[in-house]
């Protein structure tokens, strides 16, 4: 990536050669440009917000910014291009959506999430934080910005203007006021289930901000809740858990259960252990923030049950599918069983018998399918 301080080498995590999306974007590249231009001076506290892959904060290294991030996966990678660029070990602080923010900020530069509720809950967070001197700019392709966009910024921060667009990307400008009178954060939120899905009907869900469906129960994980195994026991994984609804489910249906709740998103790993304690259940649960089922020993597992996501920010790939499913076949005891729920068109069944040599229909409906395949 070309930039005004150097040309970083920069990957995804985890790296793979064979994949064509780049580490950065075109927004990446105007924000960067237009601080250098207008010579906004970096010299107090920075701080980085939703940088994707490390692109904003490896640039800046020199500065010693702040980056906030919701995304393990993008802490991995952003440890990775800053030792490949040089920089020395502590240069950049890496803070989670999770941890409290710089209490002064004199720099604020977002990278505009996908999830509006995230930036919603972020900008509440740190606007404390800001004063009237801190200089505000957020980034973000056309397609990422939005009037409700603007609003967010506009209603949270204070008076708020954009750029022209460049090679498809946008810049967005924030005028501090700090008499502005701000909302309430209205995250986590709090709601019900439904009935009809099993044991965890009638229960509790608490969603922090950016968390898949975070308002309701999602149609996808309403069917699975249908369907899922019972009277198991043992080690049962909840595999890129969100609001941890699932694993929750299996441990008010079998107190004896053993469940690993586990997300590279910080945002989801809190709204499952809150879903798991609001709702009382009694077994054993463990909550991991990490890189799919990495970590976890080979051999050690009897269930994963696994909605895998189909989209990375705003690329659709099988990646991350691919990457989960290998990961439980590795992870699964002979005759452990790796249960999927994923859309009809995915084709899900295809990579499940080339990876376990089986894969099973369990349940489906015009839109889903579950499907069961068993480690031989």
């Amino acid at each position: 990536m070309k930039t005004p301080w150097g040309e970083p080498a920069l990957t995804r995590f985890p790296e793979d050669p064979r994949d064509r999306l780049r580490a950065w974007d075109a927004s990446d590249e105007y924000l960067l440009r237009h601080l250098a231009e207008e010579r906004v001076p970096l010299d107090g506290t920075v701080v980085v917000v939703g940088d994707r892959w490390g692109a904003l904060v490896t640039a800046l290294a020199a500065h010693r910014p702040v980056q906030i991030t919701d995304s393990h996966l993008t802490q991995e990678a952003t440890r990775a291009n800053l030792a490949r660029a040089g920089v020395e070990p502590g240069a950049v602080r890496l803070l989670t959506t999770q941890d409290p923010p710089p209490e002064r900020i004199d720099v604020l530069l977002v990278r505009v999430p996908k999830s509006l509720a995230l930036l919603e809950d972020q900008l509440l967070r740190l606007a404390p934080a800001v004063h009237a001197g801190t200089v505000v700019v957020g980034t973000g392709m056309v397609k990422e910005i939005h009037t409700s966009t603007l609003a967010l910024f506009e209603r949270i921060l204070g008076p708020t203007r954009t750029s022209l667009a460049e090679k498809k990307a946008r810049l967005i400008f924030g005028t501090p006021d700090p008499a502005l009178e701000r909302p309430g954060n209205p995250w986590p939120y709090v709601y019900t289930l439904p009935d009809g899905i099993g044991p965890a009907a009638g229960g509790t869900v608490v969603n922090h901000a950016g968390v898949f469906c975070a308002d309701r129960l999602d149609i996808g994980t309403r069917f699975f809740l249908r369907h899922l195994p019972g009277g198991r026991g043992g080690r049962v994984v909840d595999l890129g858990c969100g609001n941890g609804v699932v694993g929750t489910s299996v441990a008010l249906a079998d107190p004896d259960a053993e469940v690993l709740f586990v997300d590279e998103s910080f945002q989801a790993v809190a709204s499952a252990e809150a879903t798991y304690k609001a709702n009382g259940v009694p077994g054993h649960a463990e909550f991991r923030v990490g890189d799919g089922l990495a970590g976890v020993p080979s051999g050690s597992v009897d269930l994963v049950l696994n909605n895998p996501p189909f989209h990375s920010h705003q690329a659709t790939t099988d990646a991350t599918a691919w990457r989960m499913f290998t990961g439980a076949r590795r992870a699964l005891r002979p005759g452990g069983e790796l249960w999927v729920i994923g859309n009809r068109h995915l084709g899900y069944h295809v990579k499940l018998r080339k990876l376990f040599g089986n894969s099973r229909l369990v349940a489906s409906d015009p839109k889903f399918v579950v499907l069961k395949a068993v480690k031989r």
